[in-house]
């Protein structure tokens, strides 16, 4: 039976409540929501810009998977949650442009987006990954 694992990364924003970054059981790694976070100093980053935010975030979420052993071409799932429906189209943009940077074997991951309030007010996203590790 494999050990459930705690995967942690000065590249991305510590934890404000108690939960992990990330963790890692067999194969699979959950990468906790992240937020338009700047990991060193802990600021909110980019307020009112939803394609800044959401590629800060995407950064945050590959540190994470990065720090479990993985690449970011081996997330096989992202949830996205927006604050506005009208953020959807610069949001798509800016996380078309990242995933496509960083998904080398050109398959993209799956995606959900979902419209809900966020548990600050300067965050228009929040994004969680799901990756699988080989090996």
């Amino acid at each position: 039976m494999s050990t459930k694992t705690r995967i942690t990364t000065e590249s991305a924003p510590t934890p404000a409540h108690t939960f992990s970054q990330g963790v890692r059981k067999g194969p699979f790694v959950q990468v906790s929501g992240q937020g338009p976070v700047d990991p060193t100093t802990g600021e909110y980053l980019f307020p009112g810009d939803v394609a800044a935010q959401t590629t800060r975030t995407l950064k945050n979420v590959k540190a994470i998977v990065e720090a479990s052993g993985a690449s970011f071409d081996d997330v096989v799932m992202l949830r996205v949650y927006l604050t506005q429906r009208a953020d959807f189209a610069a949001m798509n943009d800016a996380y078309g442009a990242f995933v496509d940077a960083h998904t080398p074997s050109g398959v993209l991951p799956a995606r959900t987006t979902v419209f809900t309030g966020l548990p600050r007010e300067e965050m228009l996203v929040e994004i969680d990954g799901i990756a699988v590790v080989e090996g």
